[in-house]
């Protein structure tokens, strides 16, 4: 058997994948030697230790939109990860949530899922329970053929009442953590309009045409309406303590061949601070 088949069967509360890097980091012993190739085949009489951290328990619970035999629908908490950052995962994810449900084994960090929101916006996220579901899914998010609607809560008033946002973007190469408008960048469009709105700020209905990484953040910042409590691209301090942006409904084709619109209520402080501006 391979060696990194053989931890895996044996030492089930990680995946294979993470198995691997654990042995090429010399984690993984045969007959007391470290052994770095996961292709290693072990003999009968080989004896196989393992010296590597305790992995955290990952446990959580998630609400469920909706669930057939093909897709998984969910309302992602704020401050959630979509999946994990890096091969041993540190917190509970949505990924290890779709784990559980999953009808086709999958031992990668990031099992059925097939977009992503960023960890402290909440909403409408959907992932798929075997290979065949994911490509479909992934494929209309390709084609944007997707259609999202957010809700933001943004500091001060939009110029214009309604407007379409169209500025590229692409990486800060001062902040690479971070993205910014530039000619250079990929075409990014963002369709606004605003709800509600008192002295401090508005509340703003958004629907992304592109599905670029912080494309909502970077434009609603640019046009000096930055999303509250968004401290990357100077939203400032959250009066409730969150990103204010949730990602509301989600339209798309279910590999049953059905159109669906899913829609995710807003279940935090987002909502009362909404109610405050509103009224």
């Amino acid at each position: 058997m391979r060696l990194d088949v053989y931890v895996a069967q044996y030492w089930p509360e990680r995946s294979r994948s993470q198995w691997q890097k654990l042995i090429k980091d010399g984690r993984v012993f045969v007959d007391g030697i470290p052994t770095t190739d996961v292709n290693h085949e072990l003999g009968e009489d080989d004896i196989v230790t393992v010296k590597a951290p305790k992995p955290p328990v990952l446990t959580g619970d998630i609400e469920v939109i909706y669930e057939d035999d093909d897709v998984l629908v969910m309302n992602k908490p704020s401050g959630t990860l979509s999946h994990a950052k890096g091969l041993t995962p540190e917190e509970f994810t949505i990924a290890d949530f779709v784990r559980r449900h999953m009808k086709d084994a999958d031992d990668s960090i990031r099992p059925g899922i097939v977009h992503r929101l960023d960890c402290d916006t909440s909403g409408i996220i959907i992932a798929a329970k075997h290979e065949a579901a994911k490509s479909h899914l992934q494929k209309q998010f390709q084609d944007r053929k997707a259609k999202k609607v957010y809700i933001a809560i943004v500091r001060g008033a939009p110029k214009q009442p309604a407007a379409m946002i169209d500025l590229p973007l692409a990486r800060n190469p001062k902040r690479p953590s971070s993205f910014r408008v530039d000619p250079k960048g990929k075409a990014s469009q963002t369709s606004y309009k605003v709800l509600y709105q008192n002295d401090t700020y508005s509340v703003v209905e958004l629907r992304p045409i592109t599905g670029r990484t912080h494309q909502l953040r970077v434009h609603m910042g640019y046009i000096g309406t930055p999303i509250v409590g968004d401290t990357l691209y100077e939203g400032g301090k959250s009066p409730i303590n969150r990103l204010c942006l949730h990602a509301a409904s989600l339209e798309i084709t279910l590999p049953s061949s059905e159109r669906r619109t899913f829609t995710a209520p807003i279940t935090d402080s987002m909502q009362g601070l909404i109610d405050d501006i509103r009224s």
